[in-house]
């Protein structure tokens, strides 16, 4: 017998309703399971910013496990070494390294960026494009620094020589912190690379989300001026220059860490005395405006003694815990150890002691982020691919040479990835993703 009418609508009403619910319970399902998920955020590259003492991705939290290779640019000029800057950015992407700090400066020297003040090698130029286009295939943010302190590629020292061959009366290398004309060569390089139009994806700079941050010059000293007041007026100066042309971009010092006169209760924490004679002053170079987060770096090695001891990894200790607290509770900002390693070199150097310092650095980092601390991330000391080993310092780090070293990356990367997911910020870890934390 046939089914009246009204009850044929009201069965296909019910079914249209009953498929409707099942499409939205599949849909809430979907986005639990993507807001859960212990990868990457929600498939989108927009610019990192910060807030308060956090770095935010897309309104959440985002910390950071990343590594520096800070020769990409000069590899990608030659058609024969450009794959290996492919090779770096895959490695890491394999193990969950998110940010690379690189060079955006080679100064006057073999394959120069800069040849001369505002004169620039156009292929040069296209291997940093080819950098920054790579980074985003490989959805690998980049911190680029815009010169050097010392006169590996170039450096301070180099725009000196620029100043003097133009007939300045130069005496110092410092002078490059207070000259006028050396101050507006380095402004003049600063407009130029975030001004510049990527040739590959064609972005400018200062609009590429593939950009996590500028840093102005790698590890600033100023040993003429022990005060620190030289090196503070030209950060000051500089800060407010990048963030003129780029508001969009965070921006660091490129700091050491090392405590300056304007906290002596803070210099006990610095790795000798020499430390306080250089210029700089961690908290007091921290609070320019402009200036988004802090950096730290951390050489033991270099700093205490060659020979390794457990007193270094007792350093490396309260070194992290000192800036994660001054970022707290003077800056108000996030903190990155920016490079920290150890030289194959060192007397007495083993892999369990590497594995050791690398792991200390990694946990310091975990213990800020479990209590939304400021300890927003850390770029070990350096990745290098297959086939490079020949520039190896000491401290280039092959992950296909060593398992025990992926292992750790890769495990820090998992926690880091855990707390950058949604879920587990918005429920504080009530879900079953807390459980999934403690087991590593």
């Amino acid at each position: 017998m046939g089914i009246p009418y009204m009850f044929k609508s009201l069965s296909l009403i019910l079914l249209l309703n009953h498929l409707t619910c099942l499409a939205i319970i599949s849909k809430l399902e979907e986005d639990h399971e993507i807001l859960c998920d212990t990868g990457n955020h929600v498939d989108s590259w927009s610019m990192v910013q910060k807030k308060g003492n956090q770095f935010m991705l897309d309104g959440q939290p985002f910390y950071v496990n990343g590594f520096n290779t800070y020769w990409l640019m000069i590899f990608a000029v030659d058609e024969s070494t450009r794959p290996k800057v492919s090779d770096v950015f895959q490695e890491a992407s394999a193990v969950g390294l998110s940010v690379c700090r690189t060079w955006a400066f080679n100064d006057g020297q073999w394959r120069a960026l800069q040849k001369s003040p505002n004169v620039y090698d156009e292929q040069v130029f296209k291997g940093l494009d080819f950098v920054v286009s790579e980074a985003n295939k490989y959805k690998v943010r980049l911190i680029l620094s815009l010169v050097n302190n010392w006169e590996a590629y170039g450096g301070k020292s180099q725009y000196v020589k620029w100043g003097k061959a133009a007939g300045l009366n130069l005496t110092s290398d410092d002078d490059f912190y207070s000259h006028p004309t050396l101050r507006s060569y380095y402004k003049s390089h600063v407009k130029t690379v975030l001004n510049r139009v990527n040739t590959i994806t064609n972005i400018t700079y200062k609009d590429d989300p593939t950009i996590f941050a500028w840093e102005l010059i790698n590890e600033p000293r100023c040993e003429s001026d022990p005060s620190g007041d030289k090196l503070q007026a030209w950060i000051e100066e500089m800060a407010v220059y990048v963030k003129s042309i780029d508001p969009k971009h965070l921006l660091q010092i490129g700091s050491e860490g090392f405590y300056g006169a304007s906290t002596p209760n803070k210099v006990q924490f610095n790795p000798n005395t020499y430390a306080q004679q250089v210029g700089t002053d961690f908290i007091r170079n921290h609070q320019i405006l402009g200036v988004d987060f802090a950096s730290v770096h951390i050489y033991p090695d270099s700093w205490i003694s060659q020979a390794i001891s457990d007193a270094h990894i007792e350093f490396v200790r309260s070194w992290t815990q000192a800036h994660v607290d001054d970022a707290e509770n003077y800056l108000g900002m996030p903190v990155m150890f920016t490079e920290f390693g150890v030289s194959r070199k060192d007397p007495g150097y083993n892999l369990s002691y590497h594995d050791a310092l690398l792991s200390s650095v990694y946990q310091s980092v975990l213990n800020s982020t479990k209590r939304g601390g400021a300890g927003g991330g850390s770029l070990l000391w350096q990745l290098f691919p297959p086939g490079t080993d020949y520039m190896d310092d000491g401290y280039a780090l092959i992950l296909s040479k060593n398992p025990s070293l992926s292992h750790i990356i890769s495990l820090q990367s998992t926690r880091l990835n855990m707390f950058n997911s949604l879920c587990s910020w918005k429920c504080r870890w009530s879900c079953k993703k807390k459980h999934a934390f403690n087991d590593y």
